[in-house]
This record gives structure tokens, sequence and C-alpha cells, in this order.
């Protein structure tokens, strides 16, 4: 063939492919649009966002358990299913019996679900792609609850054995699931999640309806084991007194679980002058304390991605983080790691961050290049591009 005529084919090619992802099919599996928005919620609902804005074309049906906590377009290519379950066990049923019955009812091209889980008994014509954000039960399981780590060790390899394709948030998690599952090698894919544009923060006066009266550093995220706040609390807490008295941490998130009461450990620190514990936050709230901290510190014992470092860093702070799983990844040359599991090493850190003011201006101007890395809407674009891919691989092997 001639070079002219190839590159005509090449682009014809192209056009066609482009098309078809356009018109296609897609089924969501839309339970984490039912709830309070944390970091997985917060996935789902930034993705689903950009499909809708970029594929006005394409089909989407989003099915749920119950009624969605996020507004859905009216628009005649945009379809919603809801059921009325509330139980965890009624919830786990659906998923396997009314979630696949729709889906085949609507003669879907490609499923995906967004969080470690797909249905078993969908049509064989339907391309799968699942998204697996970290592997917990694996790497931390002792911090999870037991029937959330149950669940994850039945539940996430049947969804890898079943996906077309298979999305990690982070190579040190797609690493992990090859690891585990080295038979998956060849349909793994990573995509980054984004940096979410939250509403323009407030002025520093506004916080004072949290307790916040003065400097202070930031934890962001569910209180629960992982989030590894013992070891944060207990390193603040061996910092001399004139720099606590200085310096605040202030602790927003609200409850997960385990049996950390934190409101007792910091008692039993003398830290009750020196620490704010805010509860769950608007976003409002949430870009103000971003933007007004000196830093923010996440020091977890795992992570499969870490969205608080990328909404931290999209506002130009600079962050206190793991050496471990994702968490380097993310962070960049923005950043300081530590050793999660060694409290004199994120006590080490956190004077650093605290005393180094040259430092953390640095860290601030790296901050602002290394977020530019992370888009929803380049998240959503790759996305879309998998969702081909899952079809193509179903219909050949067919």
């Amino acid at each position: 063939m001639i070079p002219f005529a190839k590159n005509i084919f090449c682009v014809n090619i192209g056009l066609i492919r482009q098309a078809n992802a356009i018109s296609m099919k897609i089924g969501i599996d839309a339970q984490m649009l039912c709830g309070v928005v944390t970091g997985i919620e917060r996935y789902a609902s930034e993705m689903v966002h950009e499909f809708f804005q970029a594929n006005p074309q394409a089909e989407f049906f989003l099915y749920s358990p119950k009624s969605l906590t996020i507004d859905v377009p009216s628009r005649a290519n945009i379809k919603v299913r809801e059921a009325n379950v509330t139980r965890r066990a009624g919830k786990t049923l659906w998923s396997q019996t009314q979630l696949p019955y729709w889906a085949n009812q609507d003669n879907l091209d490609v499923f995906w679900g967004p969080t470690h889980r797909l249905p078993r008994l969908l049509s064989n014509k339907v391309a799968r792609v699942v998204t697996i954000h970290d592997l917990v039960w694996k790497h931390a399981g002792e911090t999870m609850p037991h029937i959330n780590r149950l669940a994850e060790q039945c539940l996430m390899p049947d969804a890898i054995r079943l996906a077309d394709r298979i999305m990690a948030d982070s190579h040190s998690t797609a690493d992990a699931i090859v690891t585990e599952f080295p038979w998956a090698r060849e349909r793994v894919r990573v995509v980054h999640l984004g940096a979410t544009v939250l509403p323009a923060p407030l002025g520093f006066n506004e916080l004072r309806a949290l307790k916040i009266d003065r400097a202070y550093f930031l934890f962001v995220g569910t209180l629960e084991p992982r989030k590894n706040l013992r070891r944060l609390l207990e390193a603040y807490a061996s910092l001399d007194d004139a720099i606590k008295k200085q310096t605040l941490l202030v602790i927003a998130g609200g409850k997960g679980w385990g049996n950390v009461d934190l409101v007792s450990l910091i008692q039993s620190l003398g830290l009750n002058e020196s620490v704010r514990l805010t509860g769950y936050v608007t976003e409002q709230q949430l870009s103000t304390l971003y933007a007004h901290a000196r830093f923010l510190a996440m020091p977890s014992l795992y992570e499969g991605f870490g969205l608080p470092l990328v909404e931290a860093m999209s506002f130009g702070t600079p962050v206190l983080t793991s050496s471990c799983s994702s968490l380097p990844e993310v962070a960049g040359d923005a950043g300081i790691l530590v050793d999660p599991h060694n409290t004199n090493s994120v006590a080490s850190g956190l004077l650093q961050m605290l005393k180094d003011d040259a430092l953390r201006n640095e860290l601030a101007v790296r901050a602002k290049v290394n977020v530019a890395r992370f888009s929803w809407e380049k998240a959503a674009k790759e996305t879309m591009k998998i969702f081909q891919e899952a079809i193509d691989t179903r219909k050949a092997r067919q």
C-alpha cells in the first residue's frame, strides 16, 4: 500500500473507532453515587460528570440500589435505574441479581464497576471494566473491619477474573494487582485520578467557626486505623510545647471505624489545646482549610492513590506523606516522605516542615507544578479509550 493511501486508511479507521466510542452504550454501577462524598465516592462522581460532559452522544445507564445523591442531567441519553435497598446484605444481593437483569435488558456495550466489583450474570456480549483502587485487604488487612476484608478477599478476585480491562489508580496499585494476579497482567491499565475543583477558599477568619485561631497543619480523611492518626498524634505530642502553641494540628474528616477514641487519645497526650477535630466538613470549608494550611500531613499506612494530596497541592499546599504504596508516586517532589511505622520518623518530618520556611516555600512552588499531572478530564478520556479496548477485546473473543 502506498504511504498516502495507508495514511488515509489509518485516519478512516481512527474515525470509525471514535464514532463507535461516542455511540457506545455504557452501564455504570452507581452505588458510590448515593452516599456521603469521600475518596472513592468523589472518584465515581467526578468521572461520571466528565463522561456526561465529553460524550453527549453516548448512552449512559446508571444502576443504583437507592436514590442517587448527585445531580444527574435530565437528558435523553442518560437513564437512571433505582431500587429501594438500604441494608448491606441487600445491596450485595441486588448487585448480583437486579443490576445485571437491568443491564442485560439495556443491551449494553460495556459495563463499568467503579470500585472492585462486577456482577457475574451479565450477558456474554457485554464488555466489562473494573477499577481497583487498592489492595488494602492484602497489604494492610488489619486496618479493615473483618466483614469488609472478607468481602474484598472474595469479590475482588472474582471481578478481576471477569474483567476485560482492569483500571488501577496508580502504578503502585497496578504492580500490586499483577503481583497478586499475574495472569491478569495484560489487562491492567493505569489511570491516575484528578484534582477536584473545589469552591474558592474564604478568608482565614472564616475558620474561627471551627475554633482555628492560629497557624495550623492539616490532616484530611476518614478517621480509621489505616490513616495512622495515632502515630501522627504521638509524633506531634513529642514536639516542643512552644511549637505546639504556635501551630495547631487540624483533623478534618468523618468518623470511620476502629477502636481509637481520638478524643481520649488527645487528652492522654496533653493535646487538648493544640488539636482541632472538625468532623466532616463542607466543600467550602475544605477548600478554605487547604488554602490556609502550612502543609498537609498524610502518613497513611497504605493508600491506593491519596486524593487529599492532590487536592492540597492544587492550592499550592506542600505535603508530608508516607514512603510506602502509591503516596510517593502522587506526592512527587512536592513533599517530604516519612516512615509511617516509625513515630520518630513522623516527628522528624513534622519538625522539618514546621521550622524550615524556605523548604515549605519551595515545596509549595513544586506543588502547583506537580498537580498539573492530575486531571479528571484526562482520566475520563483515558477511561473511555479503555472502554473501547474492552469492547474490541470482547468482540474479538466472540
